[in-house]
């Protein structure tokens, strides 16, 4: 299913090093490749994102997993991938680079090498585990180094020791078909579910357009079918229902998948992405506002980053200060979702400051 975009991000990537080994013989005051819109990354967003990494760094467990029970899994583990991806550690060198392995080896041991999902199909979160997840390995393909991804794994058996690539495939191969027993075009709970809901199918339409980014084969039909979906619970003010049996409400975790989903899709010409677009800007209000506060800033920062960069920059200014002032001395954030999730969304809302990701590329 690979096609031939993926020399071009392997490209992308030595232009990258390339940048960095022009910077060690530039000038003191040399711009950073991260300040592509402006200046280089404040010093407090840096301060508050090194003591969250150190934190995931200390809680990460033996066998690459981050967090537990119900708010932990294949995608909270992949959310910890994209944190130290997204400040631009490299996943083969560096104090961090163990850490992206073990937590990049986990995602792919956890994966059901017969349908493809990604953390299991029995939960009820199985279907934002395998987006999460999928997202995160189409981030690091193409910048690990698959000749030595396995080499620490110990006596891990061979079927488990699948490339990122492999694991990648089959994880897209798994959301279309879900996506094909699902009569709305979008995704639920479950990789069964025949039903479906705005926030799931925000997580796997994202990882889908993160491996399309990548180089996987994503049939444009599938894309298509999950933008029709959203086109349909968008209303022209801009507000986003949740499921076929809710209404439209203000939610601005919504409002903000939707809005992400039409923009990473490459459709901006949709009266839905200027609706939805319109409702965040017309009142930014506080970055710490609403419910599923951590939820929300994750998109929210992506969302507003992708339609109106000067809108995210007030929202940005505003979020650097209330998450500097309530970061723990350990370097986590409490949460209602636990500390290990609160502290991954919270960073990747700052990640926006670093745009190394592909997936935050405008």
């Amino acid at each position: 299913m690979m096609n031939k975009r993926l020399p071009a991000r392997h490209a992308r990537l030595l232009a990258l090093a390339s940048v960095f080994v022009t910077l060690l013989a530039a000038p003191a005051d040399a711009q950073l490749p991260n300040a592509q819109i402006g200046e280089a990354v404040p010093r407090d967003v840096r301060e508050v994102y090194q003591k969250g990494l150190d934190y995931l760094l200390s809680i990460q467990k033996e066998d690459g997993s981050f967090g537990s029970g119900t708010y932990g899994g294949a995608g909270v583990s992949g959310m910890g991938v994209m944190v130290f991806l997204a400040s631009g550690e490299d996943p083969n060198f560096g104090r961090y680079s163990g850490a992206i392995r073990k937590a990049v080896r986990f995602i792919v041991r956890n994966q059901d090498k017969t349908t493809g999902i990604l953390g299991g199909r029995t939960s009820h979160t199985s279907m934002y585990n395998h987006g999460f997840a999928m997202l995160a390995l189409s981030e690091v393909y193409g910048a690990i180094d698959e000749r030595t991804l396995w080499r620490e794994s110990g006596d891990v058996p061979a079927d488990e020791r699948r490339s990122v690539g492999q694991a990648l495939e089959l994880a897209v191969r798994a959301s279309i078909t879900s996506q094909k027993k699902n009569k709305h075009g979008g995704w639920r709970y479950g990789p069964d579910a025949t039903d479906a809901d705005t926030s799931v199918s925000g997580a796997v339409l994202v990882g889908l357009l993160a491996a399309r980014n990548a180089g996987i084969e994503v049939p444009d039909e599938a894309i298509d079918r999950a933008i029709t979906y959203f086109q349909s619970m968008t209303s022209d003010s801009g507000q986003v229902a949740y499921s076929g049996v809710g209404g439209f409400g203000v939610s601005v975790p919504r409002q903000s998948i939707a809005c992400l989903v039409y923009a990473l899709a490459r459709r901006k010409d949709v009266k839905q992405f200027n609706a939805t677009l319109g409702a965040l800007t017309s009142d930014l209000g506080s970055a710490s506002s609403g419910s599923y506060l951590e939820y929300g800033r994750y998109y929210e920062a992506q969302a507003l980053f992708h339609g109106d960069v000067e809108s995210w920059k007030k929202w940005n200014e505003r979020l650097v200060r209330e998450l500097k002032s309530t970061q723990k001395a350990n370097g986590s954030f409490q949460a209602s979702n636990g500390p290990e999730v609160g502290t991954c969304l919270n960073l990747l809302g700052l990640a926006l400051n670093y745009r190394f990701l592909p997936i935050y590329e405008r």
